[in-house]
């Protein structure tokens, strides 16, 4: 039975860097649901990286800093498809500058750069892409799971994803004028990838985070890639402008006794 009700159905995922990617796995998640997956990635560079492991599925170039390399991508995909079912937003960049510093000293330069990659991204290649879009279409970005918590070493990254939650709405209702293509974000705990295990201090993160959660374990890429499946399916048409958290139950448990035992006892 095809529950997800995805077979057909063309979805276009922007930003695999490497087999860990969460997009990686969200585009092998829809293929074994039998949907037409048509990926994009950021540079020539990187599609010759990926050629191995992405063998003969059809593969796209765009730097979302360039608006006119989104534009391109769009008429490239737009001739190749006759229309775009779904979206996939997985990007994101923090220009760190080699290292995490307070907030406060956070650079001008370097949080335009992020908020421009990050989030701006996401709502250019949804307008990019409007024509595309069949009327139900369904847009999913990647967010966190808080981003009011202050931890030090993801930087300022966190109010960079609360703009791009605050934008689901956002988009939401602009796009409700001449459609019902939905946006919403799945924003999951931490999760082992490449690019999280660059960021200064974040195995340590992870680590705490197993021992946080009530099953003692993490969230897995491939967990947060289910929850983003069932959001770009006809499945989810009731869901809209929402953030659906995939931390398996991090957020209730960090009064856990046996971990207040272990801080106090230091």
């Amino acid at each position: 039975m095809d529950f997800l009700q995805l077979e057909g159905k063309t979805i276009v995922v922007f930003g695999v860097a490497n087999k860990k990617s969460i997009a990686w796995h969200i585009g092998r998640t829809l293929e074994d649901s039998g949907a037409v997956v048509v990926y994009v990635v950021r540079s020539q560079a990187r599609r010759d990286s990926l050629s191995k492991l992405m063998g003969d599925r059809p593969m796209f170039v765009c730097d979302v800093e360039f608006e006119d390399q989104i534009v391109s991508v769009r008429n490239e995909i737009g001739e190749a498809y006759d229309r775009v079912d779904g979206l996939v937003h997985s990007i994101a960049f923090a220009d760190y500058e080699g290292e995490i510093k307070p907030f406060h000293e956070t650079n001008k330069k370097q949080f335009l750069r992020t908020i421009d990659i990050s989030c701006y991204s996401f709502i250019s290649i949804s307008n990019q892409f409007k024509r595309l879009l069949s009327d139900d279409a369904s847009v999913v970005t990647i967010s966190i799971s808080t981003t009011t918590m202050a931890s030090e070493n993801y930087g300022f990254m966190a109010p960079v994803k609360a703009a791009l939650d605050s934008s689901l709405a956002f988009l939401t209702k602009s796009f409700s004028q001449f459609s019902k293509v939905r946006f919403n974000a799945v924003a999951p705990g931490l999760l082992k990838t490449s690019a999280s295990a660059g960021i200064p201090g974040y195995v340590e993160s992870y680590l705490f985070a197993e021992q946080v959660i009530p099953r003692g374990s993490a969230v897995t890429t491939q967990e947060a890639a289910n929850a983003a499946c069932f959001l770009l399916s006809p499945r989810s048409s009731g869901i809209n402008a929402q953030r659906l958290i995939i931390d398996a139950g991090m957020s209730i448990n960090y009064f856990d006794n046996e971990i207040i035992k272990r801080v106090m006892a230091n």
